[in-house]
């Protein structure tokens, strides 16, 4: 049965590239890293949650079957203060979607924002 979501995979263009943005905006610290014939691998995690990985891939194949199957719609990381993570990451020179975070169904607040891959991602401030 299933106990938890174990990683989230992300298809990238270049991995090293991928991997200084996710641990220079985020502060995400490299698990492991690796590569086979097919594709570049490595696994990316916060220190206050360990248990839940990224997986960046590179396929070094195009046409390989991981590149094909294309990326997530979206990544989405929980912070405390929208506002404040906001302004936070706009001074690492991301550009948000919106000016203002919308509002989700359940009253969490959300920005979503683009990775180096093209990837979209998203804060949310869950209701308190």
């Amino acid at each position: 049965m299933i106990k938890k979501i174990e990683h989230t995979a992300i298809i990238v263009k270049n991995l090293e590239e991928s991997i200084h943005y996710y641990t220079t905006i985020f502060g995400m610290s490299l698990r492991t890293k690796g590569d086979n014939k097919q594709r570049s691998m490595a696994f990316l995690y916060f220190e206050t949650d360990p248990a839940h990985e990224i997986e960046l891939i590179e396929d070094l194949q195009p046409e390989a079957e991981y590149a094909a199957a294309g990326i997530v719609n979206h990544l989405a990381f929980t912070v405390e203060n929208m506002e404040e993570a906001v302004r936070f990451y706009e001074g690492k020179g991301i550009e948000f979607h919106t000016d203002k975070p919308n509002v989700a169904i359940d009253g969490a607040k959300t920005s979503f924002f683009t990775g180096p891959n093209g990837e979209l991602l998203q804060l949310v401030e869950p209701v308190r």
